[in-house]
């Protein structure tokens, strides 16, 4: 009877912090070291459209030509085996006056890895974000939004700022565009950070919600601008 009441607080315990570890490493607005931020604290009307996982010609190439018809700046959070596979893009985006951002070199999950492995993820990444002419400050977002201990230990530690969202499109999930109008339209608000993805496949949906967000908001007065200028504005 002890035996199986010790088994059975065991299990209960590992079951909460196992819960515990999962909420805290999908946590969008808390880590346990360094600056992370899910969203600005103006109320001026200013917005962060942030595109990860790429670059790539087919995404990537129409969604500039979109943003530069709204006169429109983003943050392209990359990842750096995609910024060897098409430079020439990442150039683009760069001579376009947009904000890159690193999202890690291999877009693996960063948990439980040592601090060497996480520091190379970075570093690579860091220097082919160089090697594109992008001069400012190179701000993170983790491959899946996921963290735990280690990886903000080393955002803290290098004093890279931790980027996250408050409006997400799903749109790795689905590219229908009522469904993702309908996941960030009604959620955009001042100082929101907006999370879509250029990486993978042809993304149509992706374009169309994004075009969808540029004409509302623009007639409602929102500027589109980097995560930094966001960061920048101050709170009223």
């Amino acid at each position: 009877m002890k035996r199986a009441r010790k088994v059975f607080i065991g299990v209960a315990v590992a079951m909460l912090l196992f819960t515990a570890f999962w909420q805290i490493s999908k946590a969008r607005s808390f880590q346990f070291f360094g600056d992370l931020h899910q969203r600005g604290t103006t109320t001026e009307k200013l917005i962060a459209l942030t595109f990860d996982d790429g670059p790539t010609p087919h995404n990537t190439g129409p969604l500039l030509e979109l943003l530069q018809r709204h006169d429109a700046k983003a943050t392209f959070f990359m990842m750096g085996r995609s910024i060897e596979q098409h430079p020439e893009m990442g150039q683009k985006v760069v001579a376009a006056g947009h904000q890159l951002g690193n999202h890690s070199y291999s877009h693996r999950r960063m948990l439980f890895k040592t601090p060497g492995w996480t520091h190379e993820e970075l570093n690579r990444t860091d220097a082919l974000i160089r090697s594109l002419g992008f001069e400012g400050e190179i701000m993170f977002r983790a491959p899946y939004g996921k963290k735990f201990l280690i990886l903000p230990y080393v955002l803290w530690q290098t004093g890279r700022r931790h980027i996250t969202w408050d409006v997400e499109s799903t749109d790795t999930e689905t590219q229908e565009i009522p469904v993702l109008e309908a996941q960030t339209l009604p959620h955009i608000q001042p100082g929101s950070i907006v999370i879509f993805h250029d990486g993978g496949p042809p993304k149509p949906g992706t374009l169309a919600a994004v075009e969808s967000i540029l004409q509302k908001f623009s007639a409602e007065g929102y500027r589109f601008v980097r995560v930094d200028a966001l960061l920048r504005s101050p709170a009223s």
